[in-house]
């Protein structure tokens, strides 16, 4: 059985209003790139409904995994556990806001094969 090639790790903190999306469009990207992926989510102390849809999205779709933290402790200890727990060849990290689009994800992809 081949590993898992790439793990992204995404910390998020009161992102209830992305989740789904999120994980939509990075599946749709992952899927396409033909690699076995995970996607960890590390959420980081929400208060919102986050971690209820991260819990929905992870119920349908082994290749999830999360990560919770009790209350919040930062973006880089976030990122932290999640590279922890990660088991990719290759890590990438993303913010949960979508500001960074996963649909740019083959480019740095690209880059690292170049």
């Amino acid at each position: 059985m081949k590993g898992i090639e790439h793990s992204v790790v995404i910390p998020l903190l009161n992102e209830e209003g992305n989740v789904r999306e999120l994980y939509e469009r990075l599946v749709a990207v992952l899927e396409a790139t033909g690699a076995p992926f995970e996607i960890i989510f590390v959420d980081d102390g929400s208060r919102d409904a986050t971690f209820t849809l991260l819990q929905a999205v992870a119920k349908g779709d082994p290749r999830v995994k999360i990560i919770r933290f009790a209350r919040n402790y930062g973006q880089e200890a976030a990122v932290q556990a999640g590279i922890l727990r990660a088991s990719g060849r290759f890590i990438v990290q993303m913010d949960g806001d979508l500001q960074n689009p996963p649909e740019e994800l083959p480019k740095l992809l690209r880059l690292r094969d170049e």
